[in-house]
This record gives structure tokens, C-alpha cells and sequence, in this order.
């Protein structure tokens, strides 16, 4: 038997990081950058206001108040995206709005709650709109409170400095990121793209949700979970629908999908029975004497529970690589987990291919048993804030309603048969 750790090596072995690629910013999304970003102009690139009010000399508020206002000249508009500026003299104010360029001669911003908006009345509530109250932009404004130099204003270069590291390479990015990248100018980034997985999944039995249950027939939830897996690694996901148990139609249904797969996983058809044609369809693939590229397949016993059987290799001209799982919904998802997601994450070039574990003490009613000489995974229901884990389900590779209630994975290691209550032991939280 193979032991965990000796597959995923193995798999990680063969998977390579994908190509880098220059990409639209929305279309990096989910990628990894494989550069540095610097910043080539200070953000902001001026001096603008955070509010809509008026542009001052802070000496010409100075002792402001309720009953003795300071009463100011209004020259002009300012308005985001202004680019002649009126000059603020002595006496003088500007009517500005929030994101504009802070005019020459002003020093601060008092907000329009703090002025009369320049109809001669009280306090403020909003400015008039400069289409439906144009006058607005003159006469005067009285301002009932003193302003502090560079108050309501956005220094130039607060946010970033030309020249300063945006983003390392390396980031994930996401939206924050594509936002920054946006707001320096950048239009297109270099990136690994997202792998494209194709899952396929085996059995005559297998029909698709929305269809009518024949009489020994099941719905396919596999190929649903793992794509929508694939998905949560950060990959774009192909479902292919069931294929039957004919090992050439199988044979046919992976060659199809070569042309758009950064990745292949099946699911099911790989242990020892009469109708597990997946090791026969990958075999003559990669073994067809007329094709010496075809690449290999090797089918292995893992030393865990569940998901003892499983399958790897490379398969067609480009030698892709081609996870082969077990068919119980269970065991096909936590082989996912421990196999396919590290692959997914080490062809986008992350180096941190595997979800961290941690420590928690076991919360059970009984000791937990576990074959000798084997890893088991165990559904578990992770608490974060008592450092305890619960079982959720038994071990059954068939309980798909206790996998999906579950967040966490157990561990037991290969050398351990009997976890007690109160014990400690390796969590995998699946969040």
C-alpha cells in the first residue's frame, strides 16, 4: 500500500504550474500574479476633498460660530473631475464636491452641515443641486465653525506612493486587488490563469437530478460536488455528465475532453470489480502503442479510510494530468480534499497547496475506533471558539447527508485504532 503522503507527493510531482498569461483585470479574478506591481503615479494623484461643502483659507474661519458666522464670498464650482480651478483668495470660498481637487489658495474643507449652504438661513442639510440652484456657485455662504489646515482633505499620495510595491507576486487576487490594480492605472496584469478541471463521473447506474429514478438507478452527486470543489480551489469546473459503465464510451468521453483540461478527475469505477472500467479505458490510453506520448496510469491501495483505492498518471499528447477517485460520494469527496485540491492549488502556482490543520480535543460521547495501519477521515463538526470537534455521522463512505452537515475533517493517524473523549487530535476545517 501506498501511503497518503506517498500519493500526494507523487501527484504534486507531475503537476506543474500553468503558463502566465496577460489577462483583462476581470478576467484575472481568482489567478495568482507572477509579478510585482508598483505604483506609477501617488494615489490619490492631488489633494481632493473627502466632503461636499467649502474650499477655505483657514484664517477666514477662525472663530467661527453659531452667533457670529464667518461670511465668505463663493466664487465658484469645484466638481469631481474639475480641471481649471478657481483660485480661493481672502474672503473667498469655493463650493466643492467630495473627491475634487482641492483649488489653489484653499487650505481646508468645512462641510455643508457646517454652513448655510448660501441660502442665508440656518444649518444645512445637503447642498442644492448645481443643475436645479445654478446661483449656488456665487453669492455668499456663512460658516458657523472654525476648520483645521488640511481638514477634510485627502493628502496626495495617502494611499500609496509612485513607486511603492501594490501588490508581491503571488496574490490571489480578488476583488480588493483588481480594485487597487484598477485605481493605478493598470488595464491588463500577468497572472497564472485559472486551471481548467473536466470531472467525470462513472456508472450505468447514475442519473441526472431532474430525471425520473429507474428501478435500481441513483442520482449522480459526485461529479456536482467535485466540480463545484474544483470551484471552491479556485479552478473553472467542466461537469460531464455520467458515462456509462462501457469502457470504450469512457475512453471516447476523456479523449473528448483533452482539448479543455488542465486537469482531469473521475469519479468511481477503480476498485476490483467486473464493471470498474476506469482502470480499463486509462490503461489502453495510456498504453496505446500508436501514441508513445500517451503518458501512463498507475492504480494504487492508499493506506486510508476512506479511499483506499485510487488512481494518478498523465494521460494524451500533453501528458495531462488525471486523478482517478473512488465512487463513493464520501470517499470521492475527502480523496478531493487531500489530493485533487492540492493540485488544483499547485498548478495556479500558490505555495501552499494543502488546507491547514489544527489541533482540537475530540467531543464524543464514546472513543472513536479506527483501523490499524490506516489514516481515517472522519466528518467532524469543527468549533473554533472551544478548541472541540464533534463527530457528525459514523464512518460510512455512503453518508452524504452527514458530509454535508459536516466542516471539518478528523484525523486519525495510521498507528492509533481508538481516539477517546477529551483526546487531541488533527482537524482539517473545510471553510
Amino acid at each position: 500500500m501506498w501511503s497518503v503522503d506517498e500519493h500526494l507527493a507523487d501527484v504534486l510531482a507531475a503537476v506543474r504550474p500553468l503558463e502566465p498569461i496577460e489577462l483583462q483585470l476581470l478576467d484575472a479574478q481568482g489567478c495568482v500574479l507572477v509579478e510585482d506591481v508598483t505604483v506609477p503615479v501617488a494615489l490619490p494623484p492631488f489633494d481632493n476633498s473627502s466632503m461636499d461643502g467649502y474650499a477655505v483659507r483657514t484664517a477666514d474661519v477662525q472663530g467661527a460660530g453659531e452667533e457670529f458666522p464667518a461670511v465668505l464670498t463663493v466664487i465658484g464650482d469645484v466638481a469631481a473631475g474639475s480641471g481649471e480651478l478657481p483660485a480661493v483668495g481672502p474672503g473667498q470660498a469655493a463650493r466643492i464636491m467630495t473627491g475634487a481637487p482641492l483649488p489653489p489658495g484653499a487650505e481646508a474643507v468645512v462641510p455643508v452641515e457646517w454652513t448655510d449652504g448660501g441660502t442665508g438661513g440656518g444649518a444645512a442639510a445637503a447642498m442644492a443641486p448645481a443643475s436645479a440652484a445654478p446661483e449656488g456657485a456665487g453669492g455668499e455662504v456663512r460658516v458657523y465653525r472654525p476648520a483645521q489646515a488640511r481638514a477634510h482633505v485627502r493628502a496626495r499620495g495617502s494611499d500609496v506612493q509612485a513607486g511603492d510595491l501594490a501588490l508581491a507576486a503571488g496574490t490571489v487576487l480578488g476583488p480588493s486587488q483588481i480594485a487597487l490594480l484598477a485605481a493605478i492605472g493598470r488595464a491588463t496584469v500577468r497572472v497564472r490563469p485559472r486551471p481548467r478541471v473536466v470531472v467525470l463521473s462513472t456508472g450505468s447506474e447514475l442519473v441526472q437530478p431532474g430525471e425520473a429514478l429507474a428501478a435500481g438507478a441513483i442520482y449522480d452527486s459526485n461529479s456536482f460536488a467535485l466540480a463545484a470543489a474544483a470551484r471552491d480551489a479556485g479552478a473553472i469546473a467542466y461537469r460531464v455528465g455520467a458515462v456509462a459503465d462501457d469502457a470504450e464510451t469512457l475512453k471516447a468521453a476523456i479523449e473528448d475532453q483533452l482539448v479543455r483540461a488542465d486537469l482531469l478527475v473521475t469519479t468511481g469505477g477503480v476498485s476490483v470489480g467486473a464493471y470498474d472500467v476506469v482502470k480499463e479505458a486509462l490503461s489502453s490510453i495510456s498504453t496505446a502503442p500508436d501514441e508513445p506520448d500517451a503518458g501512463r496510469m498507475d492504480f494504487r491501495k492508499l493506506a486510508m479510510q476512506p479511499g483506499k483505492p485510487q488512481g494518478f498518471g498523465t494521460i494524451g499528447p500533453d501528458h495531462t494530468p488525471l486523478l482517478a477517485l473512488p465512487g463513493n460520494p464520501v470517499s470521492s469527496y475527502v480523496s478531493f480534499e487531500l489530493f485533487v485540491r492540492p493540485a488544483i492549488r499547485a498548478l495556479m502556482g500558490l505555495p501552499d497547496v494543502s488546507r491547514p490543520s489544527v489541533r482540537a480535543v475530540l467531543k464524543a460521547d464514546e472513543a472513536l475506533g479506527s483501523p490499524a495501519g490506516r489514516r481515517q477521515f472522519l466528518r467532524g463538526a469543527y468549533d473554533a471558539d472551544s478548541g472541540t470537534v464533534s463527530p457528525v455521522g459514523g464512518s460510512g463512505s455512503h453518508l452524504i447527508a452527514a458530509l454535508a452537515h459536516a466542516d471539518a475533517l478528523m484525523v486519525v493517524p495510521e498507528d492509533v485504532t481508538s481516539v477517546e473523549p477529551g483526546s487531541e487530535l488533527d482537524v482539517i476545517p473545510l471553510g
